[in-house]
């Protein structure tokens, strides 16, 4: 298993300017290959090997215009193509949208192998740098001094902080004590998540606390002249305010995550198209602010390290309109009705309460291995040492059959 650490870097000056030099130049080959592919794609309809990439950036330090290439490490330009052949693949794969192009403005980032840093009694050493790399240590049940790297990313935000990431291979951690409990999660805007238990988790909206300094910060940039000092100071804090606020999610977050696969041994949670969603222009903010999609994935990582199950069902069930009781469907159901009757069994429902029950009750059929015909139908994805297979997708059961209540 790879474990990454994140640490704050300290360069001193003769280091930021070689580090700042080496984001430029793989901002430079990574633009650079990305539009001769697409010109080839495009004019020639022809593919790129990774090879070719290669051989370009080769002859590219041969010429006059770019022999400035050869003053930086080699590594991190080497990296540069395979993540860009990586990128490619995950495209037509049709598992992400296509590659764009890097901007200076934005978050800059350098990968080490092995062969271009030298990790020793705790001290980084890059290559083409004099001195070894200042850094603070914070994880304490970790030793230092015997920390073995396969590879090393220093980054630079926005805002000029600067970070340094180990990336270690560990062995697989051993599972936690059972807790004997399952939990449905239906994920929201007004509440963050309701739980099957009936739990509900308040959504802090951290976009919205600091919504008004963030614009008052921007309404100043947007006065400054574009290339002068100050814009770039009145820059520099929209960035620390976006910093803050990214943090306190992350924050919030990994709190709730690590709680919940500490309390369950089961969690069900819906696939939801956020992407799909956050071109609602009414909500889109709102949504954005919630971070779904990092929510699902620190539960899939954190669920695969603690054995726990995370069962993942499909997007397409009607888990809000389903009574949890009788199994009613209703036709149509408004996302401004928060509780509703079951015409069928008259029981009173809570929005969110519903979905949950209904969402665990659909994750326990598909986690022990069968989808009964009255199951609205699940994806599975299981973390931890067995893997059952995926649940088929059925199609909209009849009013009268329900979801199993196991």
């Amino acid at each position: 298993m790879r474990t990454a650490y994140k640490c704050r870097a300290y360069p001193d000056s003769e280091q930021a300017v070689l580090l700042g030099r080496t984001f430029g130049c793989v901002r430079l080959v990574w633009n650079r290959t990305l539009a001769e592919r697409t010109r080839r794609h495009r004019c020639e309809g022809q593919a790129t090997a990774y090879r070719e990439t290669d051989a370009w950036l080769t002859g590219w330090k041969k010429t006059q215009e770019l022999a400035f290439l050869s003053e930086v490490s080699s590594v991190p330009l080497q990296q540069a193509l395979r993540h860009q052949h990586t990128a490619f693949a995950n495209f037509f794969a049709k598992r992400a949208r296509y590659p764009r192009f890097k901007s200076r403005n934005g978050r800059q980032t350098a990968h080490f192998t092995r062969s271009a840093f030298r990790m020793c009694d705790g001290e980084l050493r890059l290559a083409k740098t004099s001195g070894p790399l200042a850094f603070v240590w914070t994880f304490d049940d970790v030793d230092l001094s015997s920390l073995a790297p396969t590879m090393v990313v220093v980054s630079r935000e926005s805002d000029g902080r600067w970070y340094v990431t180990f990336a270690v291979e560990t062995g697989d951690p051993e599972p936690v004590p059972r807790a004997g409990c399952e939990i449905g999660v239906d994920l929201g805007v007004k509440d963050f998540a309701v739980t099957s238990d009936g739990e509900r988790i308040a959504n802090p909206r951290h976009l919205d606390r600091k919504a008004a300094g963030l614009a008052r910060y921007q309404r100043r940039m947007a006065r400054c002249q574009k290339g002068s000092a100050n814009r770039r100071k009145a820059k520099d804090k929209v960035a620390r305010a976006h910093r803050k606020v990214r943090n306190a999610r992350q924050d919030f977050l990994h709190k709730t995550t690590t709680r919940l696969v500490e309390s369950a041994d089961l969690i069900a949670i819906e696939d939801l198209n956020v992407g799909g969603m956050v071109r609602n222009r009414s909500l889109s903010r709102a949504i954005s602010d919630c971070g779904w999609g990092e929510f699902r994935r620190q539960l899939e990582y954190k669920c695969e390290r603690a054995g726990r199950t995370l069962v993942v069902i499909d997007r397409w069930c009607p888990s809000s309109k389903t009574c949890s009781a009788c199994g009613h469907v209703l036709a149509e159901l408004s996302l401004n009705t928060r509780a509703w009757t079951c015409p069928g069994c008259r029981a009173r429902h809570d929005r969110d309460l519903n979905a949950a029950e209904n969402i665990l009750a659909a994750g326990r059929a598909a986690a022990r291995g069968h989808i009964p015909g009255d199951a609205c139908g699940a994806g599975v994805r299981r973390q931890g040492s067995s893997l059952p297979q995926l649940a088929v997708k059925q199609e909209t059961p009849p009013a009268r059959a329900g979801l199993p209540f196991l």
